[in-house]
């Protein structure tokens, strides 16, 4: 995998495991390919503080059409 992508992979779990309080998970042990919201459990407003974040981290636009 790229670096790059690799490094923002890691980014994006530090955002969520810190914003949903995961602590059983860690940036190099989570699962990119997790559903949060029928594995995890988590509802919208912690998706949409999720995506904030992200957002805010990054300086990308999700449109609301974008959210669950």
């Amino acid at each position: 995998m790229n670096t790059d992508i690799s490094q923002t992979i890691l980014r994006i779990a530090n955002i969520i495991i810190s914003e949903l309080k995961l602590e059983e998970v860690t940036p190099e042990t989570f699962d990119a390919d997790l559903d949060l919201i029928d594995e995890v459990g988590i509802d919208s407003m912690d998706l949409a503080t999720v995506a904030l974040v992200i957002r805010d981290e990054f300086g990308i636009r999700i449109d609301e059409d974008d959210y669950p």
